[in-house]
C-alpha cells in the first residue's frame, strides 16, 4: 500500500508546475528535409523525422490529436501523433505553406507561396471546396472571431486580401507595406509584419486602411500574443530581435536582441518561448521575465515549432534509430535591408527572406 501511494504521489508530483517535465518540441526545418524532436528538459533532440522537401508551417487537426505538417516542396500533409512522435499517415496536398483552422473548425484554408493560390478545404475529410487564384506570393493568414473572414497577406503585391468564407471569394484587397508576412487578429485589428521594412502595420479590417505603425525593427515578421493575452511578441529578422507590445495600448515595453534571425513563436506549459533562429540553425527558449534565452542545434533554417506537453520521457531509441547530431551553420550575415539578401550570399539564403 505504501509503495501504490508513493508511486501515486509521484506521478502527480510530475504534473505539477515548476517540476521536471518531458515536453516535445516539433520544430521543422525547412532546408534540411526534417523534423526535429526535442525533449524540452534535456534540450536533446530525440528523434528526426524525414520529410519529402520543404517543410514551413504546422497546426494541430480539429481533434487535436495529429500534428499537420505542411510539406511545401513535396507537395503533401504530413501527419503526426503529437504525443509520441509517430507519423501516422500522409496525404497528397497543393503546396501547402502556411494553413489555420477557422475558430469554429469547420474551414481549412492553405496558402500556397509558389502556387500563388488560397485553398480552401473542409476541415473534416480535407475536400477541397474552392481554390482561389491571388496575385503574388499569399503567406500568412488571420480569421475574424466569428469564422466569416479570411486575411492573407501577398508578399509579392504589398497587399493585405480580405476573403469572405461564406462567399468564397475576395471583397478587398489593400496595400499595407513592402513584403507584408504575419497577420494577427487582436481586438478588432488586423496586426501586420511589414517583413520589407521594420514595422507593424495596424488595419482596419472593414477596409484595409493602415490606421497606424509600430516601429519594431527591420525584417518585421510574426506577431504572437502571450498565452494570457496581455502582451504580444513581434519577431523581426533581419534586425535579430523580439519586441514585447502591450496587449491594451500596443506601445512596445521591451526589445531583446536575439541573434540568428527569430522567426516563429511557440510556447511551454511553464510560459517560455520557443522560437526557431532561421539563419543559425538553433532554436532559442527565451524567459519572458527577463528576455533572457538559450539555444539549442537543430536543422538548418527551422521555421515552424510546436510544444506537446508531456509529463515522461519518450522510449529510448533502438540503435537502428539513433539520430545523427544535427550539424552546425554559420551565422548568416544580416541584409542591408529588410527585403533583400547580400548578394555574396546563396540564393537559398536569399529566397528565405521572402518565406
Amino acid at each position: 500500500m505504501r509503495r501504490a501511494l508513493l508511486a501515486l504521489w509521484l506521478g502527480l508530483v510530475g504534473l505539477l508546475p515548476g517540476t521536471a517535465r518531458a515536453d516535445l518540441v516539433y520544430v521543422l526545418n525547412s532546408a534540411d528535409a526534417s523534423i526535429s524532436v526535442l525533449e524540452s528538459t534535456t534540450r536533446e533532440e530525440v528523434r528526426r523525422i524525414p520529410v519529402l522537401r520543404e517543410v514551413h508551417h504546422l497546426i494541430l487537426s480539429p481533434d487535436r490529436s495529429e500534428l499537420m505538417v505542411g510539406d511545401s516542396g513535396g507537395n503533401e500533409m504530413i501527419y503526426i501523433d503529437p504525443a509520441t512522435a509517430e507519423v501516422k499517415r500522409r496525404e497528397r496536398f497543393s503546396n501547402p505553406y502556411h494553413m489555420e483552422l477557422t475558430p469554429d473548425g469547420k474551414l481549412l484554408v492553405v496558402t500556397s507561396l509558389r502556387r500563388d493560390q488560397v485553398d480552401i478545404y473542409d476541415s473534416a475529410s480535407r475536400a477541397l471546396l474552392t481554390r482561389l487564384r491571388v496575385p503574388d506570393k499569399p503567406s500568412h493568414l488571420a480569421y475574424t472571431p466569428d469564422s466569416r473572414m479570411v486575411f492573407v497577406t501577398l508578399q509579392g503585391a504589398r497587399s493585405l486580401m480580405a476573403i469572405d468564407l461564406a462567399e468564397r471569394k475576395p471583397i478587398w484587397t489593400a496595400e499595407v507595406g513592402s513584403q507584408p508576412a504575419g497577420v494577427t487578429w487582436h481586438r478588432g485589428r488586423l496586426l501586420v509584419g511589414i517583413m520589407g521594412s521594420d514595422h507593424v502595420a495596424v488595419v482596419n479590417p472593414a477596409d484595409g486602411k493602415v490606421e497606424r505603425t509600430i516601429f519594431v525593427g527591420r525584417g518585421a515578421h510574426t506577431i504572437v500574443p502571450s498565452p494570457d493575452g496581455r502582451v504580444l511578441y513581434v519577431t523581426s529578422r533581419v534586425d535579430s530581435r523580439i519586441t514585447v507590445l502591450d496587449g491594451e495600448t500596443l506601445n512596445p515595453t521591451a526589445s531583446w536582441p536575439l541573434p540568428g534571425g527569430p522567426d516563429c513563436i511557440a510556447f511551454d506549459p511553464q510560459g517560455r518561448l520557443w522560437v526557431t533562429l532561421r539563419w543559425i540553425a538553433r532554436v532559442a527558449v527565451v524567459d519572458p521575465a527577463t528576455g533572457q534565452a538559450e539555444t539549442i542545434p537543430v536543422g538548418r533554417s527551422p521555421h515552424g515549432i510546436f510544444v506537446q506537453p508531456r509529463a515522461t520521457p519518450l522510449p529510448p531509441l533502438t540503435v537502428s534509430e539513433v539520430v545523427p547530431p544535427p550539424a552546425e551553420a554559420a551565422v548568416v550575415p544580416t541584409a542591408a535591408d529588410a527585403g533583400t539578401a547580400p548578394a555574396h550570399q546563396p540564393a537559398i539564403w536569399r529566397r528565405m527572406l521572402t518565406r
